[in-house]
């Protein structure tokens, strides 16, 4: 099975001095993050986020399916994550590696257990039908901090999916079409975004958005997802050397204000995403809306 290519005795010794003077290669604060860059496709549900070099592709799918036996009220919502080749030589078609498992774990614990989606608002017919959604994250280039990305990504497509309105006769479900209705936007109970933070000397020097050389060198990460309310929805510290609890208190107060701008910015995407197919204020003017 390939490796990631590791850095050198020489890179790793040159990363960790400059780190130790509070230096970043590429001219960071500790705690910033590198320039995102967020876009929509011509399609609802697709969002592309290119963190620096780290790119991923996230797409929302919907289809009407049986709910689960013991989840008659509750529609479906599954995060699925495809590495290839592209992204990095590390990753091979048809093999799950540790890197995929662990980003899907921690991404189905960010979206779906926190509940930021209400899958209620997908029940079409009790016990019968529901919208089945699928979230998937194509990791197109890899250049560290994957996590973050595909959070923002798939959170970003959600907040801009929108599924054809239903009407329910007896038991029958009726999906309409385009030209009948206009689409229905997600019910989003809230925003949940991770943040992931990179540990050195021991967990005494914290580093936000850490690149692939920086956590090839970092002793352990820390991963903490929280809303802009600074409601914390996920603690995860994957490994490497112990953290004091005075160190987590630490990670949790860097993330509620770094969630924030993360939020402001897929906000601020969406209005201008929403401008955009707004030609001529049609939407305005297809509104059932009034002024009351």
């Amino acid at each position: 099975m390939p490796r990631e290519a590791e850095p050198s005795n020489n890179e790793r010794a040159f990363i960790l001095e400059a780190l130790q003077q509070d230096i970043r290669l590429d001219g960071r604060a500790l705690d910033a993050f590198r320039h995102i860059r967020l876009s929509f496709g011509d399609e609802y549900g697709v969002a592309d986020v290119r963190l620096g070099k780290t790119r991923v592709l996230a797409r929302i799918s919907a289809s009407v399916t049986a709910p689960f036996p013991d989840r008659k009220f509750d529609g479906i919502f599954t995060i699925t994550t495809e590495l290839s080749p592209m992204a990095s030589p590390a990753f091979e078609v048809g093999r799950q590696t540790e890197t995929e498992t662990l980003l899907s774990r921690l991404l189905e614990v960010a979206l779906r257990r926190s509940s930021a989606l209400s899958t209620e608002s997908l029940c079409l017919l009790a016990g019968s039908k529901v919208w089945s959604l699928t979230a998937t994250c194509h990791i197109l280039s890899h250049d560290g901090n994957l996590l973050d990305s595909c959070c923002i990504a798939v959170l970003a497509a959600l907040q801009h999916c929108r599924i054809p309105d239903t009407t329910v006769r007896g038991e029958e479900v009726v999906v309409h079409a385009v030209e009948e209705r206009n689409l229905v936007p997600l019910a989003m109970l809230h925003h949940p975004l991770c943040v992931t933070m990179a540990l050195f000397e021991g967990g005494e020097k914290i580093i936000v958005d850490a690149t692939l050389r920086e956590q090839q060198c970092c002793e352990g990460e820390v991963v903490v997802t929280a809303n802009k309310h600074g409601e914390v929805c996920q603690i995860a510290k994957l490994g490497g050397v112990p953290s004091d609890a005075l160190v987590l208190l630490k990670c949790v107060d860097v993330v509620v204000s770094k969630v924030k701008e993360l939020d402001a910015l897929v906000a601020k995407a969406l209005e201008k995403d929403a401008a955009k197919r707004d030609i001529g204020g049609l939407m305005a003017e297809l509104s059932a809306e009034n002024a009351r």
